[in-house]
């Protein structure tokens, strides 16, 4: 979920500086719309490349447009990269685990692990919660960002510009990740 206001979680970013003047010239204080306008966009990321976007101008994604709009990107971008021969990882999102994704899934797709057979909220095996998002945020210029369709045009413009050795290097250490997480009884990582 991206706002105009260009905040990206902003409850961990903290700024050091001498005084409160020194921390305001280094973008301590913003100003925030008490409403946001919010968009919710899908991203899928492999070793080769990251997925067009997917993007929910008006609401979010419930099953039904997961369904409709996500899963026949993610099947032409596995397809395209991998041919017939790619795994599809979701997270424990709602739309992901309900009944019908999972079918349709099942179904439609080559291989996928399914909700009973993957971690519901595993940041740590997900390439784009470990890596990608980040990346991808730093990569937006936040003062071309004054209105949604703006927010729209600047997220399909930044996305172009995610390095190639970054997604390349988040999806390698995935192997080593899933060993850790096993190492440690499933319980987040500290590396």
């Amino acid at each position: 979920m991206f706002d105009i206001d260009g905040i990206y979680n902003f409850q961990n970013e903290r700024i050091w500086a001498p005084s409160r003047a020194d921390a305001d010239v280094k973008g301590g204080i913003g100003q925030v719309q008490k409403f946001p306008k919010t968009v919710m966009i899908w991203l899928g990321a492999c070793s080769k490349g990251v997925s067009p976007l997917v993007i929910f101008e008006n609401g979010t994604a419930d099953h039904e447009r997961y369904i409709q709009e996500v899963l026949p990107v993610a099947l032409k971008f596995g397809n395209d990269m991998f041919g017939d021969n790619w795994t599809f990882q979701q997270d424990g999102g709602s739309p992901h685990i309900h009944r019908k994704t999972q079918d349709k899934c099942r179904t439609h797709l080559p291989c996928f692990i399914d909700k009973d057979h993957w971690p519901p909220n595993s940041s740590d095996l997900n390439p784009l919660d470990y890596c990608i998002w980040d990346e991808f945020a730093g990569t937006i210029n936040w003062d071309l960002v004054t209105s949604k369709t703006a927010l729209i045009n600047e997220l399909k413009r930044s996305v172009k510009k995610i390095r190639p050795e970054v997604f390349f290097e988040s999806c390698a250490s995935w192997t080593n990740r899933l060993y850790w997480l096993k190492q440690a009884s499933g319980n987040c990582l500290n590396k």
